[in-house]
């Protein structure tokens, strides 16, 4: 998996229960990491990979966003 899908991945997976998925996509734009556009691009590719639902992490996106949070964490 590529870092930035890794990084939206992980932003979704620690996104606050009040957050929503549109807000993570703008706070991840703000640091630099990537353009609204290719943060969507890369939300329409976990989608179809199967790690996420809608609006929500499928099982499998949960298990791939606490990896990526563990290989991340300092």
């Amino acid at each position: 998996m590529q870092l930035e899908k890794k990084v939206l991945l992980l932003g979704i997976y620690t996104k606050e229960d009040d957050e929503t998925i549109q807000e993570v996509l703008l706070k991840l734009e703000e640091t630099g990491m990537f353009t609204l556009k290719e943060a969507k691009k890369l939300l329409k590719e976990l989608k179809e990979e199967g790690y996420m639902e809608g609006s929500q992490l499928t099982l499998k996106g949960f298990d791939k966003g606490k990896e990526v949070a563990e290989e991340f964490k300092i």
